[in-house]
């Protein structure tokens, strides 16, 4: 490791939480990290009701100060050029999980990440699904239980309105990233519920 870690900043496409994944990337530039951006082909091609496209992509390049990493073909050289000391996958949806659970890799986030775990680096998962106490629950519980992954904090956001549904705790992936360069997963993994 560099006395600026170098990081892989995966943006996939929970588009409701990329204003506090582009405020905790800045955060981490500040503390010193270099970012570099990658993106699905939903995070890099879609525009929403939280930003276009344009807008998106324009505020991560900013932020980072580097182009995005956004096809399959500029991804797979990460592991070989042994690109990034950790790759963050901020915010990770559900569709994403589940391809890294099973092994699927058909974005340039999944290329990302299998590139990068050819040198055992490792990875760190900030979760938001709606399902994640649901239908995703069990490649949490999969990739918890892989090598090198490591999880930011989550807890339910809304437990009324929304029962399945988790999102990290974004102010804990700064101390979730220093110590998985370490090999340790930061504890507690599951917080109490966001009052609303």
């Amino acid at each position: 490791m560099t006395d600026k870690p170098r990081i892989g900043f995966a943006v996939t496409g929970s588009f409701c939480t990329f204003r506090s994944a582009f405020e905790v990337a800045e955060v981490l530039v500040k503390a010193g990290y270099e970012l570099t951006p990658i993106m699905s082909f939903n995070a890099y091609n879609l525009s929403t009701r939280f930003g276009t496209a344009e807008e998106n992509r324009a505020r991560i390049e900013n932020i980072t100060g580097h182009e995005i990493i956004h096809t399959i073909e500029s991804a797979e050289p990460i592991g070989p050029k042994r690109l990034f000391d950790l790759i963050v996958i901020c915010p990770c949806t559900s569709n994403t999980l589940a391809k890294l659970a099973t092994g699927i890799n058909d974005t340039p986030v999944t290329m990302a990440v299998k590139s990068h775990l050819r040198n055992q680096r490792p990875v760190v998962i900030a979760v938001s699904t709606n399902d994640a106490l649901a239908g995703a629950a069990k490649n949490i519980g999969l990739l918890e239980n892989m090598k090198h992954y490591y999880f930011v904090p989550y807890r339910q956001d809304d437990y009324i309105l929304k029962p399945f549904s988790i999102v990290a705790d974004f102010s804990k992936l700064q101390k979730t990233i220093e110590l998985a360069l370490s090999d340790i997963q930061v504890q507690p993994m599951v917080e109490n519920h966001i009052d609303k």
